[in-house]
């Protein structure tokens, strides 16, 4: 009997069921609580990167291990069985797919055919924001990551928008804005995996069901960019126009066909990692036969380098490497909550405020994504460990698994481009100095400035806020996974 517990052990074939932590169920939240204490001191010390977050992750589940009562083979085992959990994997291979399209419609320039759209419409001041902020939001909806939407936005469209009489803080909002707009409802974006695949929900249809939401933000957003985004003294300079028109090329607007594809497919109900292939696919011919890239900017074998393979679809993947491997580690010390009872004890505590209102629940599920965004800079960190809490509150008052990735995502998309102290705040701001150098006229924009004017990220915010109080679009899970207006009886 031993030698065959052994063997089982060896081969993964026994799950852990329950593990027994000193300190109780405080002792099991040690890994992802010492996390959450490691990401936020990072981040208010500006010492924030991925890897970085990865060794807390680390260190937090070395940490639980010592804490253990029940055997360390047990805890290890415990570990394992979460690794293996398909929520983790499923995001990361998602993750790789969608870096590697966002990579190849850089290559086919993409951001370089908005910005042509915005330099040769003619449009100052304000209308010249609002312009920036829609292209901003299509180019993050297309390619999924509102950092890269920031640094390209920041480093073309910023320059020529201050040239043409916009407001710098406005402008710098509007790319701001326009970020938050596709990290919340890109398919391909890292959050809606992330949100998707920790609420067990498919990609197209939470995308399918949170498009009210991010539209109902975007309008007034438009609205208000368009009326207080014009600049008293700004800086009119058409050398600085031709400047910018000269590095844009209106052929990458081609890599709009790709994105169209992929959205069809996605929101017709095809798995993403086939909407993602066949964007791919489609892609790569189209920058070949327009000569938008080469190759070797797609792939190439380069035995010069460290690396050896070179190209968009090595960076795409290797762009999300760190975060995949976090995913898989909160992932693990969320499913140590749940064999220590931590995550039992949580949900009692709540649901003793909460009673049988499913407005409190859902302004719980509201506050704790805020309060995990509010201190982690890296959203899709602050994402992943918010996660098990909403999906274990959700399933308690059996809200749909849509929702429950909608109120994860919206607000953690949202929170990440408002605070000052947020990596792509601070990412576009130092990306606005470096451009300083080249145009010594334009003005630096700081993130205590930007604050309160990224409307989308605002509006979005106040819109869950009023889903959760007012019940708008509350769905609940049906005995067949569907939506139903009704909560099923117990």
């Amino acid at each position: 009997m031993a030698d065959k517990e052994a063997l089982d052990r060896a081969t993964g074939n026994t799950e852990v069921s329950k593990l027994h932590f000193h300190f109780g169920a405080f002792g099991a939240a040690v890994p992802l609580l010492f996390f959450v204490i490691w990401a936020i001191t990072t981040s208010v010390l500006q010492l924030s990167s991925e890897i970085g977050l990865v060794l807390g992750a680390v260190i937090g589940l070395t940490l639980g291990l010592l804490l253990s009562k029940s055997k360390w083979e047990d805890y290890a085992q415990g570990m394992f069985d979460g690794l293996a959990q398909p929520i983790g994997v499923i995001a990361m291979v998602a993750w790789f797919y969608a870096g590697m399209f966002a990579q190849v419609l850089q290559v086919g320039g993409l951001v370089e055919g908005l910005v042509w759209i915005g330099a040769s419409t003619g449009m100052t001041g304000g209308l010249f924001v609002a312009l920036t902020f829609l292209l901003a939001a299509t180019f993050s909806t297309a390619v999924g990551t509102g950092y890269g939407t920031t640094v390209a936005f920041c480093t073309l469209m910023f320059p020529a928008g201050v040239a043409v009489e916009a407001d710098p803080v406005m402008l710098f909002a509007a790319i701001l804005a326009g970020a938050v707009f596709g990290d919340n409802l890109a398919p391909v974006s890292d959050t809606t995996i992330v949100s998707a695949t920790t609420q067990e929900a498919d990609v197209p249809g939470v995308v399918r069901s949170r498009f009210k939401y991010a539209i109902g933000a975007a309008i007034p957003t438009v609205i208000l960019f368009g009326l207080f985004g014009g600049g008293e003294n700004a800086v009119a300079d058409q050398a600085a126009v031709q400047a910018m028109m000269e590095q844009t090329n209106p052929s990458g607007l081609f890599m709009l066909v790709p994105f169209a594809l992929v959205l069809i497919l996605a929101l017709s109900g095809q798995h993403l990692i086939t909407s993602l292939t066949w964007g791919i696919i489609a892609a790569i011919p189209l920058i070949l036969l327009l000569n938008l890239g080469s190759m070797r900017d797609i792939l190439w074998f380069n035995p010069d380098s460290d690396s050896i393979v070179e190209g968009a679809l090595v960076e795409g993947i290797s762009g999300y490497v760190n975060m995949a491997i976090l995913i898989l580690l909160i992932v693990t010390a969320a499913h140590l909550l749940k064999l220590g009872g931590t995550m039992k004890v949580i949900t009692k505590v709540l649901v003793r405020w909460i009673g049988k209102s499913i407005r409190k629940a859902e302004v719980s599920i509201w506050g704790i994504v805020a309060l995990m965004n509010s201190a982690i800079t890296i959203n899709t960190a602050a994402e992943i460990a918010a996660a098990p809490f909403v999906k274990e509150l959700g399933e308690k008052y059996r809200i749909h698994r849509y929702r429950r990735a909608n109120m994860l995502d919206a607000v953690t998309s949202a929170l990440g481009y408002i605070f000052p102290w947020g990596a792509p705040v601070l990412l576009g701001w130092g990306t606005i100095q470096t451009m300083k150098e080249t145009y010594d006229w334009l003005p630096v924009v700081s993130p205590t400035e930007v604050f309160p004017f990224v409307f989308q990220g605002w509006f979005l915010v106040i819109v869950m806020l009023i889903a959760a109080l007012t019940g708008w679009g509350l769905r609940y899970e049906g005995k067949n996974g569907e939506e139903v207006k009704e909560r099923p009886s117990e």
